[in-house]
């Protein structure tokens, strides 16, 4: 199933998750298409990628795709957004939330 977001907010596998992360500040939103919640949250994370362009890097991890990365964060629930800086953890949010709620989070951080 292709979603929007598949076109703004990159999908993110094992082989390009280092990589991705490595440098700078990245959000990673941790999925599965079953879940009502996260698909709630797409257009949420279309806008804050839109507004947070050149300050954060958005991407989406499938957890049934992805095992081997949710384990590595110890994802339990989803959604789940792990915010990383140089590849490190630096603040995770758990559950769906409004866009002017989670952009202040973000808007903290940067």
């Amino acid at each position: 199933m292709k979603t929007e977001v598949d076109d703004e907010v990159p999908e993110i596998t094992k082989k390009d998750f280092d990589g991705f992360v490595k440098d700078g500040i990245t959000l990673i939103d941790f999925y599965a298409e079953w879940c009502m919640p996260c698909l709630m949250m797409e257009p949420i994370m279309i806008d804050l990628n839109e507004k947070f362009q050149g300050k954060i890097k958005f991407g989406r991890v499938n957890i049934d795709n992805e095992r081997v990365i949710a384990q590595k964060f110890n994802i339990r629930s989803i959604p789940n957004f792990v915010l990383l800086k140089d590849g490190k953890l630096i603040e995770q949010f758990v559950g769906a939330m409004p866009e002017d709620e989670f952009e202040k989070k973000l808007r903290k951080l940067v």
